[in-house]
């Protein structure tokens, strides 16, 4: 090959390379780049796509799980039937009907708070549902649960004690409720020291089983029952300052207590029990020895074992320190268990000079009140024609 022939290769490669310019790669490489910026504007054309089909998932999705939230509400779970087995639910004090639904659905009645709580509210006796404890049963349908809350027959164990009862008949009510055997009761009764009685009741469970209604655990004990009225007591004891006003009038607590347990036996309408009590408290403060024999008819039937209105001459000859016709001043003890009222009526006697009081009319509740001993006899005759006692 000539000069001219290579000097002529030479400025061909020169003018190759100014083209392109330097550091190109081969045509090889240069062509794989193409199908790279091929593929990509290809991905590019794919993403709008593929967001799109994100969205619709995210929208069908979300309308599926709000169109199941939606259909939850309206339709919540509730179970089918009447249930099965035996649950006990206790409703607590001041329950509203969603904790209520709350304490069925953790115990297995309902399947769902939401469907009691529609329910529920579609009933305005479901707010009338008390305290206590209820026998249900296991997956119950909302409208059988409720049905059975208000129901009598559910309530386990609930008993009201009136007052003015002897702790004999509590014990005898208090077993017929709980089902618990009248023995325990009265084995437990036997046993005060292991019932929380305060130190001024010497021991003597009379007067201290505080009038109230109850609704003890089903798997409570006679024992357990019997505190949790005695505790009930003290609760009214410490309400009512029954210490401090006993004191202020140079009382014990154990006083007031016997007092408003005769104020109580004695009256049949709560306004006559501050009279009451005064008459007492002017016998017992009576200038008169004779006067401070309270000669009540209640102590002697309390006595006897009795639950007449009106003693006979004979018995009142009974020889007991419950017979206020034999001994001076209070019994020994309480001879019932009074209300609150009765041991206000002991705390703030009525004003008045009152020596006797005659309930002459037992049936109206009728009593009538005088400081005149031939009043008062006239009272006695008044009582013995609408009794038919002699």
């Amino acid at each position: 090959m000539s000069d001219a022939d290579l000097d002529f290769l030479r400025q061909l490669s020169e003018r190759q390379q100014r083209s392109e310019g330097p550091g190109v790669p081969p045509r090889a490489a240069r062509g794989g780049r193409g199908r790279r910026r091929k593929k990509s504007r290809k991905g590019r054309k794919l993403a709008p796509l593929i967001a799109l089909v994100f969205l619709l998932a995210v929208v069908c999705g979300g309308g599926y799980v709000g169109f199941t939230m939606l259909n939850g509400m309206l339709n919540p779970p509730d179970y089918k039937g009447d249930g099965t087995g035996s649950v006990t639910v206790w409703i607590h004090e001041g329950d509203s009907v969603s904790q209520m639904a709350q304490r069925l659905q953790q115990a297995g009645v309902v399947k769902s708070v939401d469907a009691y709580v529609k329910l529920a509210g579609k009933d305005p006796r479901a707010m009338s549902i008390q305290p206590g404890y209820y026998h249900l049963r296991s997956q119950m349908s909302v409208k059988s649960a409720l049905t059975l809350l208000l129901s009598d027959a559910s309530r386990a164990g609930r008993v009201t004690i009136p007052e003015g009862k002897r702790v004999v008949q509590v014990l005898e009510m208090l077993s017929k409720k709980t089902k618990i055997p009248l023995k325990d009761f009265e084995k437990a009764a036997k046993h005060p020291g292991n019932l929380g009685l305060p130190s001024y009741a010497k021991g003597k469970l009379e007067g201290y089983l505080y009038p109230f209604t109850y609704d003890p655990d089903p798997k409570a004990t006679a024992t357990q029952v019997l505190r949790s009225m005695v505790s009930q007591f003290k609760t009214v004891a410490t309400s009512i300052d029954l210490e401090g006003k006993a004191r202020d009038l140079g009382m014990s607590p154990g006083d007031v207590v016997t007092i408003a347990s005769l104020v109580q036996a004695e009256s049949g309408r709560d306004e006559d029990m501050p009279k009451i009590a005064r008459v007492i408290d002017n016998r017992v403060h009576s200038q008169q020895p004779w006067m401070r024999k309270l000669q009540l008819d209640s102590t002697v039937m309390y006595a006897l074992g009795k639950y007449n209105i009106v003693a006979t001459y004979a018995e009142t000859k009974y020889k007991s320190p419950y017979n206020t016709y034999s001994v001076f001043g209070l019994p020994p003890g309480a001879i019932d268990n009074p209300g609150e009222v009765a041991l206000k009526a002991a705390l703030n006697p009525a004003q008045g000079n009152w020596l006797y009081f005659v309930t002459t009319d037992p049936k109206s509740h009728v009593t009538k009140f005088t400081s005149s001993s031939s009043e008062f006899e006239k009272f006695k005759q008044e009582l013995a024609r609408n009794t038919g006692h002699g």
